[in-house]
Formats: C-alpha cells, structure tokens, sequence
C-alpha cells in the first residue's frame, strides 16, 4: 500500500483522538452497554441498540485511524530542504493576478485539508500547479470556471 503524507501536526491530531477514543470513549461506551443490559430485554432496549451502534462506529473509526496512521509519511516541513521551493507543509501566500486577491495556503495531506483553515490537500490542483515552484513564480491553476494565474508572493516552513 501506498504511503500517505501527513503533517506531524496532522499526524499528532490523528494519535490524540485515537487517545480520545481508546481511553475515553470507549470505556464510557463499554459502561453504556452493560448499563442497557442490566435493564433486561434486550430486543426492545432502545439505549442498549443505541449503545450498541455508537460502540460500532466507534470501533470502526479507530481501525480508520491505526490504517492512517500505519500507512502514514510523517514529514516534517521544518526539517526538510526544500531550496526555497513550495514542498509539501510548506504555507505558500499567493495572489490572484487578475483580481489581485491574496490567499494563504499550506499544503497538507488529504486528510488534514480544511480549506476554511488554510489548509489544502496536496492533491488538489492549487497544490499540484505550486509544488515545486519558487517566490515570483507564477503558476496556471485549472479551475472549474477557467484557468486562474497566481504569483507566490512567500513560502514559509512551520
């Protein structure tokens, strides 16, 4: 299987809600459970069917998290030398040539993109048209209305 990238921010993220999880919600699901049990009958137990069903979704978003993280590429962007190039975890300013409109993005792994935090997977294709270019570079994007220019005003590695 192919090796996802993460951030460490986006990796720690990951651990702290496995913690979360395995150690917290869990057990209370675990106590929800035997709760719903000791009421008696247990096909018409609405909290113990209720119980029951978080206690699978859970489960299953912990196996979700160990594969991400069993398959995960910790990169840390300050550690990496990228000669002034947009590498992934860099943050990369850019502006709209046309309408002049500065954005700030940093380029993440699938998983850890939010665009209403800045943060854009690196798959997508502002993040494809960045990589590898420098400040005053300026790249075509591909959008869904036309193409868009941009100049990379600064790239930073936090």
């Amino acid at each position: 299987m192919n090796k996802v990238p993460l951030t460490v921010k986006g990796a720690e993220k990951l651990r702290a809600e496995l913690e979360e999880l395995k150690s917290v919600v869990r057990p209370r699901i675990i106590a929800s459970i035997a709760t719903a049990r000791a009421h008696g009958d247990l096909k018409e137990n609405a909290e113990y069917h209720a119980a029951k069903e978080q206690q699978s979704f859970t489960e299953g978003r912990i196996s979700e998290i160990e594969a991400k993280l069993s398959n995960a590429q910790v990169i840390d962007v300050t550690k990496v030398d990228a000669n002034g190039k947009v590498v992934f975890g860099a943050t990369v300013e850019i502006e709209d040539i046309e309408s002049e409109r500065k954005v700030t993005y940093q380029i993440v792994g699938e998983d850890e993109a939010n665009i209403k935090e800045g943060r854009i997977s690196v798959g997508s294709p502002i993040a494809r048209a960045l990589i590898g270019k420098e400040v005053e570079d300026v790249v075509t994007v591909k959008a869904p209305g036309g193409d868009v220019e941009y100049e990379i005003i600064s790239i930073e590695y936090i």
